[in-house]
């Protein structure tokens, strides 16, 4: 019984070098993927970035909500469709995004992490117009509907609620100049979050550990892997489906500032923690 408590607090001074690296820095991490519908491992996720933020992290967590909205949209008869991972959202979709990310997903995270004693706070791109963005017009020859393109932000709201110790929870529903709602991909509003805030890393939870070299086989996952041959392997059509805008979003954010990514499965417990503090890591971290 001893040794085992011995064993646990060797795991904490392993964690400590790392504590102290990251103390005031932020974080956005991005929740998306199967955990964001199991409620269990929706609570292991928030627990963890509770205790991120205990330890003196700025966390800003963004978050998707798409296998919710494809739920409802196939219960109100609504087709689906998708185009390069991105969703074709008509008007009708639109409406299903907001009550989803907005009235279910975003109070769900928001209740969870107040529950750990974090001071969370839900926003979308209407509060303090901080999430613009402008309609996609055309992918490959397809209208995507209501689809909003990479944001630019006004962190003034974030940067307030960051400064009195409050967690912000960004649901990634921006608006352009004329206050009309729009659909954005969340990872992508996630990497403009953490460019917009100059953060030390961008954290993107999926239902894939990460990116592999045969994209069949798990067993073939990549540990690190820079900027430059992810841009080849997008160029050779190495990557497909939902992959596409994680790695394009990770990349716009290492260009404009963000010193890591890291792509995770949400659905391993305390994937996170593993990833951020210990030597070895769990998932797929991108530099330069």
């Amino acid at each position: 019984m001893m040794q085992e408590s011995i064993e646990k607090a060797s795991h904490l001074i392993e964690a400590l070098p790392y504590i102290r690296r990251f103390y005031g820095k932020t974080f956005v991490i991005k929740c998306g993927g199967a955990a964001m519908t199991d409620e269990q491992h929706m609570r292991n996720i928030m627990q963890d970035i509770a205790l991120l933020h205990f330890c003196g992290i700025r966390v800003v967590v963004v978050h998707g909500g798409g296998k919710d909205i494809s739920t409802l949209c196939e219960q109100l008869h609504i087709p689906t469709q998708f185009s390069n991972g991105l969703r074709v959202t008509d008007a009708a979709t639109m409406e299903v995004v907001q009550m989803v990310l907005i009235g279910k997903t975003n109070m769900a995270l928001v209740t969870a992490l107040n529950q750990f004693g974090v001071k969370a706070v839900g926003i979308a791109g209407q509060d303090a117009a901080c999430l613009k963005t402008k309609k996609i017009h055309q992918d490959q020859g397809m209208d995507l509907g209501f689809v909003g393109d990479y944001p630019t932000l006004d962190t003034t709201l974030i940067n307030t609620l960051l400064g009195a110790s409050f967690l912000p929870v960004i649901a990634p529903v921006g608006v352009d100049n004329e206050g009309r709602a729009y659909n954005v991909n969340a990872d992508l509003a996630a990497s403009a979050v953490a460019a917009a805030l100059k953060a030390e890393k961008l954290i993107v939870l999926s239902d894939v550990n990460g990116v592999y070299a045969n994209l069949q086989d798990p067993g073939t996952q990549i540990q690190t892997i820079t900027v430059s041959t992810i841009k080849t392997w997008l160029k050779e059509n190495r990557i497909s489906g939902g992959m596409i805008p994680k790695l394009q979003a990770c990349l716009q954010a290492l260009e404009h500032g963000v010193i890591n990514a890291h792509i995770l499965d949400g659905n391993m417990t305390h994937s996170m923690l593993l990833e951020i503090f210990t030597d070895q890591g769990v998932g797929t971290q991108i530099t330069h």
